[in-house]
């Protein structure tokens, strides 16, 4: 569950980052996994605020500026990336040995939750949205 004001996408890769850290002792191959998942969702973020920038500079050259609501939309976007931004900065800055002092609820994820939190994740990517469309075409 995720707590009053806090990001729904941040609470979940949290609980992912620590699961992945949890079990970097048995696989190796997770901490290559975690900084992947970092560095990806970071361009994510990145893409997005770009994204929301050019969607804004298209709209104020087209129609005017009577769309107070998607500016104000564009702004809530640009306030959460960098909320987003300011948390994988964190984890990024983070030492390997004080990854347990960030833990929140990462003894509550087990590997199917974990699998379902991926799963959910990769669904908000760009690619999954529009898989339709490819198939398609």
């Amino acid at each position: 569950q995720v707590s009053e004001g806090e990001d729904e996408i941040q609470q979940l890769q949290k609980a992912l980052l620590d699961y992945l850290d949890d079990n970097t002792e048995t696989d190796a191959s997770l901490v290559f996994s975690r900084k992947f998942y970092v560095a990806q969702w970071f361009r994510d973020t990145t893409m997005e605020t770009e994204k929301a920038i050019k969607s804004q500079k298209d709209e104020d050259s087209s129609e005017g500026s009577h769309h107070a609501k998607d500016v104000e939309t564009t702004g809530q976007i640009m306030h959460r990336a960098e909320s987003r931004k300011k948390f994988l900065r964190s984890i990024i800055k983070t030492a390997p040995s004080q990854f347990s002092t960030l833990k929140m609820n990462s003894d509550t994820v087990d590997y199917e939750d974990a699998c379902l939190i991926v799963r959910y994740l990769a669904s908000m990517r760009p690619f999954a949205q529009s898989f339709d469309i490819y198939l398609t075409q």
